[in-house]
């Protein structure tokens, strides 16, 4: 394996010098610099990050923690960091929970033993508790998706009570009163939403009937098997407002596999506009979430905060849009 005393003997120089050029400082003449790059090139030498950071003190990986990698929603946040990363020359590592608290303290201890410079992460209910009182907070960190209000960390979220009040209203208003929601149980996303819900129903002076309101894992199978069992109920929902896209996709295959007709028999509304919302027939209303904007955002933040660790911490919140479809009987828009 070639090392960078191959390089600085096959250069003609010091091995100082070599490792001034491949950190881009100054003071290394114009000939000497193109001369070290070229036997880099000629060679195919690669530095060694790990010895690097151990000698720095610092590191230019950065890690992005999501809680399911099967979601849409977080390959579009994970696309954004890393085009975010790459311009400021950093890498990402990117590790996958399935909202499983033993699985974030094992990436989080991995993480913090690997000195990587910060972290982004989409955390579960279980993990902001921990994480309160906790040497992991000494990594530049920003969460993503879920809000936090009691730790010193930036926060990029969109308001999802709000938002899972306005769809859940669009559907009360165009004359849905047995409206069922099924939302996440992992994170505090499904519990906001969940709010939001109830909010828009008390607005609305719709009791809510409690055998309609269910907590499950954010999955499609547990958005089948809960639709399943609401729909082979002796008393059904007229609609069905679910709390990411996955749970919408099993909704949809529960629908069909009663042989009923959306949405003349029920509607459907989710969160999450995938490419399949739109393509599906009828097509699906949703809460459309800036999911490239959060991603770009939160990995923007993380090296702000990385390059100043005394900054002020910040919480930005995000625009939502319901997109109209045909899922709950409406006109095309």
């Amino acid at each position: 394996m070639v090392n960078i005393k191959d390089v600085a003997e096959a250069a003609g120089v010091s091995t100082a010098t070599v490792s001034r050029v491949l950190s881009n400082k100054p003071r290394v003449r114009a000939e000497v610099h193109k001369r070290v790059m070229e036997v880099v090139q000629s060679l195919g030498y690669r530095p060694n990050r790990a010895a690097q950071n151990l000698r720095s003190n610092s590191s230019k990986i950065i890690a992005l923690i999501i809680s399911d990698i099967e979601n849409p929603f977080f390959q579009s946040v994970s696309r954004a960091v890393e085009d975010v990363a790459q311009e400021q020359g950093y890498s990402v590592l990117l590790c996958n929970t399935d909202e499983n608290p033993e699985k974030e303290k094992i990436c989080l201890n991995l993480l913090r033993d690997e000195n990587v410079a910060g972290v982004i992460f989409s955390p579960t209910r279980q993990a902001i508790e921990n994480l309160t009182d906790s040497s992991f907070l000494e990594m530049p960190m920003v969460i993503i998706d879920r809000h936090v209000s009691k730790l010193d960390v930036d926060n990029v979220v969109i308001d999802n009570v709000k938002s899972a009040y306005t769809i859940t209203s669009h559907l009360l208003g165009h004359g849905y009163k047995r409206i069922a929601g099924i939302f996440g149980i992992g994170s505090t996303t499904g519990h906001d939403r969940r709010e939001g819900f109830m909010r828009a129903l008390k607005d609305h002076n719709i009791p809510p009937i409690n055998d309609f309101i269910k907590y499950t894992n954010a999955r499609e199978e547990d958005g089948f098997n809960t639709a399943m069992k609401l729909l082979q109920a002796k008393e059904r929902p007229n609609a069905i407002v679910t709390s990411n896209s996955l749970l919408a996709s099993g909704v949809l295959l529960a629908i069909r596999e009663s042989q009923m007709a959306i949405p003349d028999d029920i509607a459907l509304a989710s969160f999450d506009d995938t490419t399949w919302a739109k393509l599906v027939e009828p097509a699906l209303t949703v809460i459309e979430q800036p999911t490239y904007e959060i991603g770009h955002t939160a990995a923007e933040m993380l090296i702000k905060r990385i390059q100043d660790p005394a900054r002020s911490n910040r919480e930005v919140v995000l625009n939502t849009k319901l997109i109209i479809r045909q899922s709950c009987g409406c006109k095309k828009h």
